[in-house]
């Protein structure tokens, strides 16, 4: 039985760690990749392929002041208008240069508040995708809902344009909470736009939900947890809610001194984690529940759990390509990223190339070591035998590996049979561990607390 005292003698709770939701993380993409590298790995794609498509809107008609997403506030729909024309010229070139017979695995709109657009600009959005990349068999149309930015002629448009699966952000449902971290949703409100979106055929439902927020305590987030379990969401992102004020100007805004401790972080994350496994759901990961019949829990039991910037995706495509500002592509060859301002992408979008200012393209040991963080993210395990099929390593070296890793958590990890595993016990320490196979400096990243 693993004891705080021990994670403290580890330094689980005063460290600071990448999400990795990519390796390398972005900030070690370099200005070295641009809008001809970001166009040939497009090219590169095959004709026939299935590839993954996100779409950025980073507005909101308010700012929730515990995100730290690259998003601006607007009371006008007419940036929001203007802006879908630059995501529809985006696709246009994307058209362009992307090969024959390409189709969406995966299609999701994220921001910001993707339902401030309004119902007819969503409908021709969706229609310039697909006719760009129509949807593969089996394919999923995911849309980030703000329960307080959409009505039923939005719900309308989206779902007569496809969408099959819808995502709520509920973070906490503590009317105290809600009113430190700048975000008023009541739960009716979720409850009804939930029910909206059920009642119209759309039967997959994920919600996320913060731990470690301001005056949470035990016994708030029980409550918040139950009441998101009536939703009978299929499957639940519980994220820590990353404070660094020191990026995110607007988190200045959310009383330091009423957060909880690192301590008091883990012990709100296994509250509600026993909450939902209690319910029936299957843990994915460090950080997701799922249904058992959901596509998360299929993939793990199958051994096909990825891990993408979006979190855990049951998603197996070799392309994401990321449109609109800030969004970030990924492709074999490595990551690319579009500028960040609004102003900056649109701009290029209108001179006609892509707003690539930044990436980093895979070389030496990255795509192994990605792996190796990958696997341990998603099953706590990594085999020496899949690294030295698929990477051309020996034995020896990536027994050297798991040792050197394994050294720095006392006897914590296992390894047994040619692999290392994370036993359950030392779950808390997955990030901490996932960094020791990090090749890159993360001295000079500030990253959040590691719980």
């Amino acid at each position: 039985m693993t004891t705080d005292a021990q994670l403290t003698r580890l330094g689980l709770f005063d460290a600071r760690v990448p999400r990795y939701t990519s390796y390398p993380t972005a900030p070690q993409f370099g200005t070295s990749i641009g809008p001809g590298d970001f166009t040939s790995w497009i090219e590169a794609i095959p004709e026939g392929a299935r590839i993954s498509l996100y779409l950025h809107v980073p507005f909101c008609r308010r700012l929730c002041w515990f995100c730290a997403c690259r998003t601006q506030g607007t009371s006008s729909d007419d940036p929001v208008i203007a802006y879908a024309q630059t995501l529809k010229a985006e696709i246009a070139l994307l058209a362009r240069h992307l090969p024959r017979g390409v189709t969406l695995s995966r299609l999701h709109w994220g921001g910001g508040t993707p339902t401030m657009l309004p119902p007819d600009e969503m409908r021709a959005l969706a229609d310039a995708v697909f006719a760009v990349a129509p949807m593969a068999e089996g394919g999923e149309f995911s849309v980030e809902i703000d329960p307080n930015e959409v009505d039923d002629a939005r719900l309308d448009a989206l779902v007569a344009s496809g969408m099959n699966r819808a995502s709520i952000g509920v973070q906490d449902f503590d009317l105290e909470i809600q009113k430190a971290i700048g975000r008023d949703q009541t739960y009716e409100i979720t409850r009804e736009v939930a029910e909206k979106i059920r009642d119209r055929g759309v039967t997959s439902l994920n919600c996320d939900l913060l731990y470690g927020l301001p005056h949470q305590t035990g016994i708030r987030i029980a409550d918040s947890v139950q009441k998101l379990l009536t939703l009978s969401p299929d499957r639940v992102a519980l994220y820590g809610y990353a404070h660094v004020p020191w990026m995110s100007r607007r988190q200045q805004m959310i009383p330091s001194e009423a957060m909880p401790s690192p301590e008091e972080r883990l012990k709100l994350f296994e509250t509600a984690s026993k909450l939902f496994l209690w319910d029936g759901y299957e843990e994915i990961g460090i950080d997701h529940f799922a249904r058992p019949d959901d596509g998360l829990a299929v993939a793990l039991k199958a051994g096909k759990l990825r891990r993408n910037f979006q979190g855990y995706t049951d998603d197996t495509a070799p392309a994401l390509i990321g449109l609109g500002a800030s969004s970030i592509s990924r492709f074999p060859q490595g990551y690319a990223q579009n500028a960040s301002g609004t102003s900056d992408h649109t701009k290029a979008i209108r001179d006609g190339r892509f707003s690539t200012h930044r990436g980093h393209a895979f070389a030496g040991e990255d795509l192994m070591r990605a792996r190796i963080i990958e696997a341990l993210m998603c099953d706590f395990r990594v085999d020496r035998a899949e690294l030295v099929r698929d990477y051309g390593v020996t034995p020896a070296y990536v027994d050297s590996l798991f040792r050197t890793a394994a050294s720095g958590f006392e006897d914590m990890l296992k390894i047994e049979n040619g692999a290392l595993i994370i036993p359950d016990r030392a779950k808390p320490l997955t990030r901490m561990v996932a960094r020791a196979f990090d090749a890159y400096d993360q001295s000079k990243a500030q990253h959040s607390a590691a719980v």
